[in-house]
């Protein structure tokens, strides 16, 4: 092989590892947050750019732990049907991705001290606490990831957290500066209710996953939701997300008051419909890898539209 080959080949590597098909997590709630933020007319740019690459520096770091500690724990063996781990693969040794995981976590936080001096305490308190259990999902002596418990960090911190972090740091763009408290009017009811679509499209994609892992998680030892759960109770779980989805802007239309064009989002029904259908019928790689991807794609659609509607309202 060339140096020119073995460069593409390593660099390929790096990217699977990243996993790029993850990151309409860490761009929808931004994308959501900063619409409801042009809706309410606390719009700040310089804010919601350093947010979403907060976001994503959160979502790559946290996709390297789980490559480097699913590996040497063990629960990625060569029966799993997912996308290619690539420590476990081989194909970057694991000394070099666990020293990514902690770059990668490293430039978030760096990244975020602009952000904590638009936001505050609040703001290095949560970025904090995101980083941590970024790396916690998997790492540390209690990986939540193992314990059930990744659901409920993906519904919080990738859709609560962000959505509303978001949707934070933009309106107190236009305050003092460090604050220690939070100011009146930087959390809002809205922000919180338009979190929701995003935390729980965003907790479906994991869904899909662990549904795919299912059989060698258990085998592992890797009690994720799907394990405890089994798969009907996995699959209700991601038709409720979904509801969650929908209903938010019904909610917004008719006890809101935001006019009907937030209601943009349920335009993506019949491709939630397809995905669905996939979800409830198969347990096979060859069926939930697509079934995964399509299901960030809904996130990014659904985003889109709720963003598009509540600028537009």
């Amino acid at each position: 092989m060339s140096t020119a080959e073995l460069e593409r080949s390593r660099t390929k590597a790096w990217v699977m590892a990243a996993r790029p098909q993850t990151l309409p997590a860490a761009a929808a709630p931004v994308v959501v947050g900063t619409g409801l933020a042009v809706h309410e007319g606390v719009f700040a740019p310089l804010p919601a750019l350093m947010a979403f690459v907060g976001a994503a520096l959160i979502q790559i770091g946290t996709n390297f732990a789980n490559d480097y500690y699913d590996a040497i724990k063990g629960a990625d063996t060569d029966d799993r049907e997912g996308f290619t781990r690539v420590t476990q693969a081989g194909l970057i040794p694991p000394d070099r991705v666990k020293l990514a995981t902690l770059v990668t976590f490293a430039l978030a936080i760096v990244t975020g001290t602009y952000l904590v001096y638009v936001g505050g305490l609040p703001i290095l308190v949560v970025g904090l606490v995101s980083v941590v259990c970024g790396w916690a999902y998997t790492g540390g002596p209690y990986p939540l990831g193992y314990y059930g418990l990744g659901d409920l960090f993906v519904f919080v911190f990738f859709g609560f957290v962000a959505v509303v972090g978001t949707y934070y740091v933009q309106a107190a763009a236009a305050l003092d500066p460090l604050v220690t408290t939070i100011p009146p009017g930087t959390i809002t009811r809205e922000a919180i209710l338009a979190s929701l679509p995003i935390a729980g499209l965003s907790t479906a994609i994991l869904v899909v996953n662990n549904v795919r892992d299912r059989e060698t998680d258990a085998a592992t030892g890797k009690r994720t939701l799907a394990v405890r759960l089994g798969y009907r109770w996995s699959r209700i779980e991601y038709l409720a997300m979904l509801a969650l989805a929908y209903l938010t802007p019904i909610w917004f239309w008719l006890v809101e008051g935001f006019s009907p064009v937030v209601l943009l989002p349920l335009a993506s029904l019949p491709y939630a419909g397809a995905v669905s259908r996939t979800v409830c019928t198969r347990t096979d790689g060859d069926a939930l890898n697509p079934a995964l991807e399509r299901t960030g794609k809904l996130l990014a659609m659904v985003a889109a539209l709720f963003a598009l509607g509540l600028v537009i309202a």
